[in-house]
């Protein structure tokens, strides 16, 4: 009875049901710890969750700061947009250097074909959480993205060393959440776990939304490796058998330039992109990163050493 008498007017949308369980999230990780920090690439998927931290804390600024982990290979548009949106906001960033932990010999820079910094993200990281006592670190990964993020839950518990058990998560019935840890433990809290890549991109049009050019259609200099667009760049080594050529493409995801690839493409507006999404079958991690073929597990190897 009551449900048949409800107003259409009055009925959420899927996107008002996501926006509402993310807020919540910020809030409860506000409320429960002391030191957050936001995860903040510059990608589309920390931009929406920036502006979910907004609408979180409106009219307040932004109780915690931003930290992004620079692997020193990024696009160039992609920092600009950075720099630019986290001063527009006046919220702190915290920069965690990959190229920093290189030159103090706490990692070794990979080196062949298939070197990447992206593994070397996880000791930056570790190092800046401990650094600066973060007990708590929102990230905008997705359950979509990646067979290894489904396992996580929307509190992610690590241990002392800053490691991820997949089997030991600490269950969530009726959405409450377990956030206690203990001193040098720390939680990674994920308010887009239930979001998938296309209501990403809904949102971002619905807010209006400003995004680096990246993602939308542009030509290109790049080289094909197993399949895989790279753009080319001064941070990866060719082999004679990868020549460059100019491609129309755009980026579903952004991050280390040595194994980011890009998707020809002719959208150039929001909706045309919403259209490719929309009709794919592939996972944009499992189209566009070469750093996740390198086995079934790569993912969930690099989560257990304290990844994203």
């Amino acid at each position: 009875m009551g449900f048949s008498m409800l107003r259409s007017d009055y009925m959420l949308s899927q996107l008002d049901v996501l926006e509402a369980e993310s807020i919540h999230i910020f809030r409860e990780v506000v409320s429960e710890f002391e030191r957050p920090v936001l995860l903040f690439s510059g990608g589309k998927d920390s931009i929406v969750m920036l502006r979910l931290a907004e609408k979180a804390f409106w009219p307040a600024p932004l109780p915690f700061p931003v930290m992004h982990v620079d692997t020193g290979h990024n696009f160039p548009e992609v920092l600009d947009f950075r720099d630019r949106r986290v001063e527009e906001l006046g919220v702190r960033l915290v920069v965690a250097s990959v190229q920093a932990a290189i030159d103090a010999g706490k990692v070794t820079e990979e080196a062949g074909r298939w070197a990447s910094r992206n593994r070397l993200q996880t000791t930056a990281l570790l190092d800046a959480i401990e650094e600066h006592e973060f007990d708590v670190a929102f990230g905008g990964a997705r359950r979509d993205e990646e067979k290894a993020r489904a396992k996580e839950r929307v509190f992610s518990f690590r241990d002392e060393f800053g490691q991820w058990d997949p089997k030991n998560q600490r269950p969530e019935l009726w959405n409450l959440f377990n956030g206690r840890i203990r001193r040098g433990e720390h939680i990674r809290t994920f308010p887009l776990s239930n979001w998938t890549e296309l209501d990403i991109w809904d949102y971002i049009k619905r807010e209006g939304l400003e995004i680096p050019s990246v993602y939308f259609s542009h030509p290109r200099a790049v080289f094909e490796r197993d399949g895989i667009l790279l753009a080319d760049n001064p941070y990866v080594a060719r082999g004679e058998d990868e020549p460059v050529f100019e491609a129309t493409v755009r980026y579903r995801t952004v991050g280390d330039m040595t194994c980011t690839g890009a998707v020809k493409s002719t959208a150039v507006a929001i909706d045309e992109v919403i259209a490719e999404i929309a009709a794919t079958r592939i996972t944009e991690r499992g189209q566009t990163r070469a750093d996740d073929r390198t086995s079934e597990a790569a993912m969930e190897d690099r989560k257990r050493e304290g990844y994203f």
